[in-house]
């Protein structure tokens, strides 16, 4: 089978050299084929604003132009802080264009945190939010940046924006290779302070070809992506905004996770690929089929039915009649145009996975980390496998370390998308690689005959019950995904007995407000709802996985951009609904 950056022989020697093109040089190839075709839009209800990719590029170059023209050189930062845009994206690219190093921050930073990451990069240009240039302290950092403009297109704005900055000199190519530093992606995960990763554009766009490669994924210039989650997350940065660059698609920028906003879009502006979050996977679906269940019981039982055997007709006869069954269903979460679906970010119930099967949608799930730029494997649309997180990528060498006796150990990785370590941080970067040259993941899981990946969870989030059993978190929280009831559950080990050094098992759960507000339930009730909830989870259970402590929490635990709970922040003192 061809693979997708076989066409890369075409401009190798010319356009680029080596074994993979720069991200701007990847921009360029898609130039060169597809100029007047929509590169990035935004949408206003019914309005539609969009740069083709010739339009985009004049833009670049433009901006590009004003930072070489206040002294940026190649290998200089520049830091990023916006809200998902068309400007954010030309501040990225122009940044590369001039030689430049980005550095996006997430826009959810106090700025006390923005002015500190901005000053450990050494970045010398800042292109945020004007909100967030606003409110920055005049510091040292501050004060020594070589350039400020402002993402946002207020003419009235206090400090130059994007869109009128011009530089006193037209903007002069610069030579960038594979091995050239692209960005800095700092990554707190969920378990620790930030690092910053350093990603090549070799990185890159080994991962976005891999990604885009035919055996997983069959897009064409023709498909619409919906950039929803945080930009500056290494997931939506390449699987979403590399990743249509690289087709020539068409972009659509989202305003935010409003899920009223977001049906508006994908209808709008008909929306073929959908990359998301577990979180907002489930909500669709729950809202879906609650919508359903309020049709009666006879409604319900004709949509499950004619859903359970879509779902066999698709695996035995390779036929998907759900797609005109379904129609007004689809239509009403906004996915009557949608593709193909993708879910990252985070492990997602084979449950849900299951039933958007069942609907008709193509939906696939994959696996990576920030440090791998990040896709390490994807489910290929016509091999799927349910419980798993996908095949390894073709140029991704995969091992398991420290196997157990089910053949679990550490996931370890070496590939052309693999980082180079963390910035300014040798005992990190040393402690990230194997003597041999391979990346810890940190995470625990199998591969099968296929080279498919089944994870496990997280080696530093184990459980080690009294009879010497192995339990991940994961597939404890897996399996609260589709409750009504639960808006965040995190499942830990506890000492029962000071004196053992056995764990229990407790699941700490934040009641969904809204649900329990329109049954009028008091604190009391709330509690006695969520042990029947975890009563019944507990039965689907094997004895050694069985939670045997609730904690009902009064405030929502703290979250990543992408809506994973930081497990570091969750203390052992916490606020629990009722009492102490």
């Amino acid at each position: 089978m061809p693979h997708s950056w076989d066409e890369l022989e075409t401009y190798r020697g010319t356009m680029f050299e080596g074994q993979w093109p720069s991200i701007p040089t990847m921009f360029s190839i898609t130039l060169q084929k597809y100029p007047r075709r929509p590169a990035f839009t935004i949408l206003n209800g019914q309005e539609r604003h969009t740069l083709s990719y010739m339009e985009a590029y004049y833009e670049i170059t433009r901006i590009a132009g004003f930072l070489q023209s206040k002294g940026l050189k190649k290998g200089d930062r520049v830091a990023i802080n916006g809200k998902n845009s068309p400007n954010w994206a030309l501040a990225y690219l122009a940044t590369q264009f001039a030689g430049g190093v980005v550095v996006p921050l997430d826009n959810q930073l106090s700025t006390e945190r923005v002015s500190a990451l901005g000053a450990f990069s050494g970045a010398s240009f800042l292109l945020a939010d004007t909100e967030v240039i606003a409110k920055l302290p005049h510091d040292d950092w501050f004060n020594a940046l070589n350039g400020i403009a402002s993402l946002d297109d207020d003419q009235h704005n206090a400090y130059p924006t994007l869109k009128t900055i011009q530089g006193d000199q037209p903007f002069r190519s610069v030579k960038i290779q594979e091995q050239d530093t692209a960005a800095i992606l700092f990554t707190s995960g969920t378990t620790g302070n930030e690092k910053g990763v350093i990603l090549t554009h070799g990185n890159f766009t080994s991962d976005v070809f891999m990604g885009g490669d035919p055996e997983f994924l069959s897009i064409t210039e023709e498909d619409i992506f919906y950039a929803l989650l945080p930009l500056h997350h290494s997931y939506s940065m390449t699987a979403v905004f590399l990743e249509s660059i690289k087709h020539g698609c068409e972009l659509i920028f989202g305003q935010g996770i409003v899920v009223s906003r977001i049906l508006s879009d994908m209808r709008v502006g008909k929306v073929t690929l959908f990359l998301a979050i577990p979180l907002l996977y489930n909500k669709l679906l729950s809202g879906m089929l609650k919508k359903v269940r309020e049709k009666g019981l006879a409604a319900y039982t004709l949509i499950r039915t004619l859903m359970w055997v879509n779902g066999i007709l698709r695996k035995t006869l390779r036929i998907n009649p759900g797609r005109k069954w379904f129609k007004q269903l689809l239509e009403g979460i906004g996915m009557t145009n949608i593709k193909i679906c993708i879910c990252g970010g985070g492990p997602l119930s084979p449950k849900t996975f299951h039933k958007y099967q069942q609907l008709g949608i193509d939906f696939i799930q994959g696996y990576g980390l920030t440090e791998a730029a990040p896709i390490l494997t994807l489910n290929p649309i016509s091999r799927f496998k349910i419980t798993s997180v996908g095949k390894v990528f073709p140029l991704v060498e995969m091992r398991i370390a420290d196997q157990d006796l089910l053949g679990v150990g550490e996931v370890q990785v070496k590939g052309p998308n693999i980082c180079q370590g963390y910035y300014n941080d040798k005992p990190n970067t040393m402690a990230l690689f194997t003597q041999d040259g391979f990346m810890h993941t940190g995470d625990l899981g199998f591969l099968d005959k296929d080279n498919y990946l089944y994870l496990k969870g997280r080696a530093k989030n184990l459980i080690v019950t009294e009879g010497g059993k192995n339990v991940y978190p994961e597939e404890i929280e897996d399996a609260f995904q589709l409750y009504n009831q639960v808006d965040q559950v995190m499942v830990r080990g506890y000492l029962e007995k000071k004196s053992e050094r056995a764990e229990g098992i407790e699941a700490l759960i934040y009641p969904n407000a809204d649900y329990y507000k329109q049954l009028g339930y008091t604190p009391s009730q709330i509690e006695t709802d969520l042990q029947e909830v975890v009563a019944e989870v507990n039965r689907k259970m094997v004895a050694y996985k069985k939670v045997s402590k609730l904690t009902v929490l009064a405030k929502p635990m703290a979250m990543t951009s992408t809506k994973k709970i930081q497990r570091n922040k969750v203390g052992r003192t916490i606020d629990r609904l009722i009492g102490a």
